[in-house]
């Protein structure tokens, strides 16, 4: 049995820190590609920050680079987003996903949801101005 459990959400003001983690179990975590999206209610969920199997090569959207930075532990099967200089436009329901295309390339990862095979429940992060 699959499972992304994410942590590390909760209430910051604008300007504030958090680190979400992803525990993922019941796959070969270092096989596949991994990322965070977002989504608030009546949008799209949306590309955050994506990492290759390895962590060699890591992608985000342009509105979190200089501010976010995602990592991976693959001895502990665990993923990392490191948010700092918080803005209330980053409120949202935070997931993180697994991609199995990751024997394509040691450089893999893709900012397109429908190619990701495993999603976990989301963290809440509200960020208050």
């Amino acid at each position: 049995q699959v499972q992304l459990v994410e942590s590390g959400g909760g209430l910051v003001q604008a300007g504030g820190s958090l680190r979400l983690s992803c525990a993922a179990s019941g796959i070969t975590f270092s096989m596949y590609a991994m990322a965070w999206f977002r989504q608030v209610p009546g949008k799209e969920r949306e590309f955050v920050a994506g990492i290759s199997r390895l962590g060699g090569s890591t992608g985000y959207r342009d509105s979190v680079k200089g501010r976010f930075t995602i990592s991976r532990v693959n001895a502990k099967n665990t993923m990392y987003l490191q948010m700092i200089s918080l803005k209330p436009e980053d409120t949202a329901v935070y997931y993180c996903a697994a991609d199995s295309d990751a024997f394509k390339s040691a450089n893999y990862y893709t900012p397109d949801p429908s190619a990701y095979d495993y999603w976990g429940q989301g963290t809440q992060v509200t960020v208050s101005s």
